[in-house]
């Protein structure tokens, strides 16, 4: 284990193995998610999710919901549950 982790978990008390673990976490989401927010010229985003630790947390959510839909895309999501409502029958569906 290298110096820094070892030194680390000393003054915290956390097992080096699992400080390293919960750092490796960290730092694969926060990769993720600032290379989508990058690719999609999201600045805000980009900044927010570079200054903001939560191990992880912030960025899977950013990763799996606020990059995904964009604002047309729930009009047309919208639009396509109402034409798949209105195909259903009302009564004896589930019967």
């Amino acid at each position: 284990m290298s110096p820094f982790l070892s030194d680390l978990a000393s003054i915290t008390e956390i097992p080096p193995v699992l400080l390293a673990i919960v750092v490796a976490w960290s730092l694969f989401w926060k990769g993720l998610a600032l290379w989508k927010s990058a690719r999609r010229g999201s600045q805000g985003w980009f900044v927010a999710l570079l200054i903001i630790n939560t191990l992880g947390i912030f960025e899977i959510l950013y990763i799996f919901l606020f990059s995904e839909i964009k604002l047309d895309d729930k009009k047309e999501i919208k639009k396509k549950v109402s034409k798949v409502k209105t195909r259903l029958p009302r009564k004896g569906f589930l019967e």
